[in-house]
């Protein structure tokens, strides 16, 4: 983990209300695993103690790209910043995925909404191709669909409206593809905490391993706060782990989706 001040080369607007964001962070970059976060804090807001958290999306050399939503105070003072701007920068934070290696289960990616951010590195890397559902409510919800066709994943995308791809849930096509074939197969998600949830229950009734990036809110980013725990089982009960440290990835067996401290839909 480490803090850099560093400067935006660019913070353009995707789709809607989307922004992509890159800063050259020549010491944090070359760092960054798949499903790692970056915890960022944003100059324009002087009276805002806390930093905010993004999935770390892409990396190219130096520089690293953040894919986000302009959705409150804190989000649209960034979506206002300008190249040359600069920013203070901790990361990579957190434990990401396990990146598939040769001649294992074959990855399905599902994302929803701008989880697509914290999936695209683990599709960069991995060993094998597999398929990535994508999901949203409307087609503009739909991000970076062309990248990861572009690196050779078949992409099946649904939205709730029907204006892209399948009308639906995006657990529709993963349940549809996991009934032709459910062995050998294994699950990696993010998005919001109902989407999560049906995914693991999914994996359980079909008995495929999966890897959730859990969404939580965040103060500190470095485990000293205690304000993103999940409740995870051990043994016969459960107990806290923090999201920001031994997550946000956790494995979807583990997490105990009955007890205090998971988000109500």
């Amino acid at each position: 983990m480490l803090e850099q001040t560093v400067p935006i080369v660019s913070n353009d607007r995707d789709t809607d209300l989307y922004f992509r964001l890159v800063v050259r962070a020549p010491r944090i970059a070359p760092l960054v695993q798949p499903g790692q976060f970056a915890h960022v804090r944003i100059p324009p807001l002087k009276d805002a103690l806390l930093r905010r958290p993004f999935s770390i999306f892409q990396v190219a050399g130096d520089t690293l790209s953040i894919l986000y939503k302009a959705v409150g105070k804190g989000t649209d003072a960034l979506s206002q910043m300008r190249p040359g701007d600069l920013l203070s920068l901790l990361g990579p934070l957190g434990h990401g995925f396990t990146v598939p290696q040769p001649g294992g289960d074959t990855p399905l990616l599902v994302a929803g909404g701008y989880g697509m951010a914290a999936l695209y590195l683990l599709a960069q890397r991995s060993a094998q191709k597999g398929i990535a559902f994508v999901g949203g409510r409307r087609r503009v919800d739909i991000l970076a669909d062309n990248e990861f066709q572009a690196l050779g994943w078949d992409v099946r995308a649904s939205t709730e409206d029907g204006s892209h791809g399948e009308r639906g849930l995006v657990t529709q096509p993963l349940l549809a593809e996991l009934r032709r074939r459910a062995t050998g197969r294994k699950l990696f998600a993010c998005g919001p905490t109902p989407m999560l949830k049906a995914v693991a229950q999914i994996a359980h009734d079909f008995n495929a391993p999966a890897e959730l990036s859990m969404d939580q809110h965040m103060c500190c980013g470095v485990g000293a706060c205690l304000t993103c725990v999940i409740p995870i089982r051990i043994g016969g009960g459960w107990e806290y782990q923090r999201a920001c440290t031994e997550g946000p990835v956790f494995d979807a067996r583990h997490i105990a989706w009955d007890a205090p401290g998971i988000p109500a839909p």
